[in-house]
Order: C-alpha cells, then sequence, then structure tokens
C-alpha cells in the first residue's frame, strides 16, 4: 500500500498502546496518528447532537464532521464516549468513512517524513498490511484496569476501579467479536505483554522488536 515507513501498533484497551505509539514516532521523528481518537471523535460528534452511536446513518455524519482539533479534549477519554466508540466503530460504513483517511495519512505522512506511526485495533491487519513494523500490545484486564482507573483520575473522574474493569472486559469482548475489523493480532505482528512492565521498560522492549524493521525497511527504500 505505501513506499512509506509504517509502524503498526495495535491492541487493546488500556494495555500502553497509544504511549509506545508515541514514544516510539518521538524516536524516530515520524508523525504519529491515533486512529482510536478518529472513533473516539466520531463518537463524541453523535452523543453532542444526541444521537444514536448504534445509528449508521448518524454515525456516518459524526465522522464526516470530526475535528482533529479537538483530539486532546479530555472529553473524548471518558468512558461513555470510549463505550460510544465502540459503537460506532462497528458499523461498517464508518470504517469505510475513515479508512481513506488514515491510508492517506500513511500514504503522505505529514511534512514528507519518511515514515509514520499509527496506533488501533486494525492497523496491522486492514489499515496498512503491509507495515514495516507490527507490534500487538496487550496485558492482563485487571492491570489495564487500574490504568485507566488511575489515568480516569488524572483527568478528575472518579469511577469505581470494579467498574472500570468490567467496562475493559465488556470493551475486549466487542472488539474481538465485531463482525467488521475486529481485533485480532496480526500473523507478523510481535506480541508485547506489557502486564509487569513500566512504560520505560515496555518501551525498550518495544523498541528492541521495532528498530531492526525500521532499519532495514529505511535501507530498502528506493531514493530519487
Amino acid at each position: 500500500m505505501t513506499h512509506s515507513i509504517v509502524i503498526a501498533v495495535d491492541g487493546t484497551a488500556a494495555s500502553g498502546k497509544g504511549t509506545l505509539a508515541k514514544r516510539l514516532a518521538r524516536h524516530f521523528g515520524f508523525p504519529h496518528l491515533d486512529s482510536g481518537a478518529l472513533y473516539r471523535l466520531t463518537a463524541l460528534a453523535v452523543l453532542e447532537v444526541k444521537g444514536d452511536p448504534k445509528d449508521p446513518d448518524t454515525a456516518v455524519k459524526g465522522a464526516r464532521a470530526i475535528d482533529l482539533n479537538r483530539a486532546g479534549d479530555p472529553k473524548i477519554r471518558s468512558d461513555v464516549v470510549g463505550k460510544a466508540a465502540s459503537d460506532v466503530a462497528a458499523i461498517p460504513a464508518v470504517r469505510a468513512a475513515l479508512l481513506d483517511f488514515q491510508r492517506n495519512f500513511l500514504l503522505h505522512p505529514p511534512g514528507g517524513s519518511d515514515g509514520a506511526v499509527m496506533d488501533g485495533r486494525d492497523i496491522g491487519t486492514v489499515i496498512c498490511p503491509d507495515a514495516a513494523a507490527k507490534l500487538f500490545v496487550d496485558a492482563e484486564p485487571a492491570i489495564r484496569a487500574h490504568r485507566r482507573w488511575l489515568e480516569l483520575q488524572g483527568l478528575g473522574l472518579t469511577r469505581d476501579e470494579s467498574a472500570v474493569l468490567a467496562e475493559i472486559n465488556a470493551r475486549d469482548q466487542a472488539d474481538r467479536t465485531r463482525p467488521v475489523s475486529p481485533l485480532v493480532q496480526a500473523a507478523d505482528a510481535a506480541l508485547l505483554d506489557t502486564t509487569h512492565l513500566d512504560i520505560d521498560a515496555a518501551f525498550a522492549a518495544a523498541l528492541a522488536l521495532v528498530e531492526p524493521k525500521v532499519e532495514r525497511a529505511l535501507k530498502a527504500r528506493p531514493r530519487g
């Protein structure tokens, strides 16, 4: 699909994939896109007009109305928006509406960069199956729930940790069983289990898995 050097980082909710993707992007000097933010922005657009995230027409309108300038809005990290994002992501027309956006980002990385990093749930399987390097990041549900609980606390949102765990498990089930682009580890993706790793150790492990593939791809890339 692309001659740019793509690092695809897929994985479960709160596994650390987003943080790792950002750090990998900084390390290589590549632009980064969180594909999950696109679905969260779509969900937010639907919820703000009091629409139903499961309604295809409303969800597609939301996908076409997303504002990337709001990607840093704490609202999109709320559990309500996260649940709605899972709903809109299961709609084929929404995924189709966002597919071209994501692939164009990878084909033509901003700033003329040699490559790009994208994280999500179907980057290495659907968005860019020929990515130079692929990671699948996971961790035990209880650990991921605790991380999400801490993240919510940092946003000033008070939640019961057991409720967050229930939502993590429900999200996993929905992501893995949806009929369109389910969450699955690509056959050629390296598995990185972050259960017992802090972010620095996880990044070191991710870099060890990714860097040799990126270096080979850069050397093999046509010039001129």
